[in-house]
């Protein structure tokens, strides 16, 4: 009966798999070695009649245990140091006036060059110098929006050349940077408001294509979200021939499975990018979790910027962030409401 509430309880899956990203939330003790180990320790896995969970290691030495010379529970787990080292060269690259290169960073981490860069791709999703453009992108966006000049702005955020802030600005702006700087109001977007099974659906387009798939009950409360993420850009109601394009969208939350022939104006950052170009190649009908789409983007450890970027999206269905579900399961974290999310994977399961 012991053995059966150790097997079930969601921490043996998660020891057996050596699971890194559990080091810290528990330890386990080994009641024929006498000693504990983080979820992630490279021993052989003991037998579960000898095995019990403790919340971390003050309570697994309350129970006469001694920490694994081999995982060093007590420590800070590699993850942890991991972060840690990462987060402190973000620091650093904000600070300074102009790009760091990529070797005095890794100097300063104590790391080769070719270790420090694998590393920070894994924790943050970005290399080093998609990291300092993002930031730089970011000081920028904040200084058109208070109305500074865009070559003002952009030396100001430590951009040596416009070159390379031009070449991204297209993407992570979703207009000129100029136009940026006016708060988007040479910009106009066409919207409709359709019914479906799931309630109201307003599909928004830009000169590019659909910008924006909302799902809610209220209209209005619908139209303000649009104005929300598209600041000073003038909305406006769509007439007659907007009417094909929203039914396509209407069309699109009824059957998830079969897609939308539309094109997308899709907006983000270089990370939310990824992210979303990795949410459209999950196949309808299937799912995959926070983790799993970080390591399809060849970035492990941002499970949490991920679901950032899933948070981020304006797309709703097109960008289909209602297939992403926890590691074991189960179904949360949904923009537009969690049922709905249980819906959309019913339909697609259908």
């Amino acid at each position: 009966m012991l053995m059966d509430s150790i097997v079930n309880d969601p921490r043996w899956t998660r020891m057996l798999a050596r699971d890194a990203s559990a080091d810290g939330s528990f330890v386990y003790s080994v009641k024929s070695t006498g000693v504990y180990c983080r979820p992630s320790c490279a021993a052989r896995t003991p037998n579960p009649r000898n095995v019990a969970f403790h919340d971390g290691p003050v309570e697994a030495e309350a129970a006469g245990f001694r920490a694994c010379k081999r995982c060093r529970p007590k420590e800070a787990s590699r993850a942890s140091r991991d972060a840690a080292l990462v987060e402190a060269a973000c620091r650093r690259i904000e600070a300074a006036e102009e790009a760091l290169p990529l070797a005095e960073l890794a100097a300063g981490a104590g790391v080769s060059p070719y270790h420090f860069h694998r590393l920070f791709k894994a924790v943050t999703g970005l290399t080093p110098k998609g990291y300092a453009d993002a930031y730089r992108a970011g000081r920028v966006r904040e200084a058109l929006g208070k109305g500074a000049q865009v070559t003002e702005a952009l030396y100001d955020a430590g951009f040596g050349s416009s070159g390379r802030f031009y070449a991204a600005a297209d993407a992570a702006l979703g207009m000129l940077p100029a136009t940026y700087r006016k708060g988007g109001r040479e910009a106009s977007i066409r919207y409709g408001i359709g019914r479906s099974s799931l309630g109201h659906v307003l599909a928004a387009a830009s000169d590019r294509g659909i910008c924006a798939i909302l799902l809610g009950d209220d209209a209005a409360e619908l139209v303000g979200d649009l104005e929300r993420r598209f600041p000073n850009a003038r909305a406006i109601e769509a007439d007659a021939g907007f009417e094909a394009s929203l039914a396509a969208v209407v069309a699109l939350v009824e059957e998830p499975a079969t897609g939308i022939d539309l094109p997308l104006d899709i907006r983000g950052t270089a990370f939310q990018q990824r992210v979303w170009q990795a949410l459209r190649a999950i196949p309808a009908g299937e799912t995959r979790s926070y983790a799993e789409i970080a390591d399809a983007i060849g970035a492990p450890r941002a499970a949490r910027a991920v679901a950032g970027a899933c948070a981020a999206n304006r797309l709703a269905v097109a960008v289909p962030c209602h297939r992403i579900v926890h590691r074991d399961g189960t179904v949360s974290g949904y923009r537009w409401g969690v049922e709905r999310k249980r819906a959309l994977l019913k339909k697609e399961a259908g």
